[in-house]
């Protein structure tokens, strides 16, 4: 695992990112199956309008929730 801090996954963009866009393609993954891109918030409406519009997005989650884990309070 790096140290490094999670970028947005937007083209070119290199800020620190603050959501997790959970998505999946249902012609290749199964239901349950989820990928992930990250964003910024600049680019956060962007990415999710994009996966959207396909029917991919499935869940917009802040990068520290998404990163909790299970049973974990805070």
């Amino acid at each position: 695992m790096s140290d490094e801090t999670p970028i947005c996954s937007a083209k070119g963009c290199r800020v620190d990112a603050v959501w997790v866009l959970a998505w999946n393609n249902p012609k290749i993954h199964t239901p349950e199956r989820r990928k992930t891109w990250l964003a910024c918030d600049e680019h956060r409406e962007h990415l999710s309008q994009f996966l959207g519009v396909r029917g991919f997005l499935k869940d917009v989650v802040p990068l520290a929730e998404w990163e909790q884990p299970e049973g974990s309070t805070g």
